[in-house]
């Protein structure tokens, strides 16, 4: 039973991708009665399920999930303040309820978004660049100006995520005005008090787990799904088709490359973002890595962890 002086908290199960976040969140959200708020940025996608993993209705087992299946892939643009508007009222009505808000998920910039008021400094503004800026995003693409981002400034570019244009755009800002991003303080100031959880799994364990669950994608439907979202009009530049799995499809479409090469690629591709996933987690303050176990075990011992603080 959780404490009458621990509502406030709320639970966060992180890392990455292939890890067992969400059946852990389901476990958790089932002994605590109550919702899991999921932080993935392509789970927000109405329509991209398998290559996704987007949890099905049977593995949710009956707890309600939030911000899965909020936008549709036709709609170019969905940002990390987007997804803080639509979470943040979900949070702030659980925990008026006295639940225990459950926040899932491998995307940490959204992790972040609910966790920290973020400053960004009062560096001048710069119309010419944000205008400039602006051009770009929309000609080639916001992951095009992150990543001019990330040779000017890699450290603003670290704590930022590509669809987050708006604050990429202010970075480069500043940076054309004479001055870095990350030379001004930014504070991550805490909003709630959090415990925060990670299954850590050995590396090439982790590996072997997302190695079998493309393979599991491509025999459950991928290259349909995907073909599927193109004849309904999608663009295959559209922000949602540069997810992992999407990308790689539409090139086996195009006839770039083999079934084989499109599993191969999706492995590595997934693998390498296994890895900046652990990064980015490992920063985290007062992050619990949890040894691989049953999860109703790993969920109990969280929930008891939940009453000792």
């Amino acid at each position: 039973m959780v404490q009458e002086n621990s509502l406030r908290k709320i639970i966060i199960i992180c890392g990455p991708t292939a890890s067992g976040k969400t059946a852990l969140a389901v476990e958790c959200a089932k002994l605590l009665n109550t919702e899991v708020i999921s932080a993935d940025s392509m789970y927000i996608y109405n329509g991209l399920d398998i290559g996704t993993a987007k949890p099905t209705d049977e593995e949710k087992q009956g707890v309600k999930h939030h911000l899965i299946d909020v936008q549709s892939p036709l709609n170019q643009s969905f940002t990390v303040s987007d997804y803080k508007r639509l979470a943040e009222p979900v949070l702030q009505r659980l925990l008026s309820e006295g639940k225990v808000p459950v926040i899932c998920g491998g995307t940490g910039f959204y992790i972040n978004s609910l966790l920290y008021d973020l400053s960004y400094g009062n560096g001048g503004e710069n119309l010419v660049a944000r205008e400039k800026y602006k051009a770009l995003a929309s000609q080639f693409g916001n992951e095009h100006v992150f990543n001019i981002l990330a040779e000017k400034d890699p450290l603003s570019a670290e704590k930022l995520h590509y669809n987050d244009i708006k604050r990429v755009i202010r970075a480069l800002e500043i940076y054309e005005n004479g001055s870095k991003k990350s030379d001004i303080c930014d504070q991550m100031i805490p909003k709630y008090d959090y415990l925060a959880y990670s299954i850590d799994w050995d590396r090439e364990v982790l590996y072997q787990r997302i190695n079998s669950r493309v393979d599991l994608m491509v025999d459950s439907g991928l290259i349909e799904e995907v073909k599927s979202l193109l004849d309904s009009g999608l663009d295959e530049n559209s922000q949602c088709m540069q997810g992992i799995g999407y990308k790689e499809t539409v090139e086996y479409l195009n006839g770039k490359i083999d079934i084989e090469q499109l599993k191969e690629l999706i492995k590595l591709n997934t693998r390498h973002y296994a890895k900046r996933q652990l990064t980015f987690f490992k920063k985290m303050p007062n992050l619990n890595y949890l040894a691989p176990d049953d999860i109703n075990t790993l969920a109990k011992r969280i929930i008891k962890d939940y009453d000792r603080r």
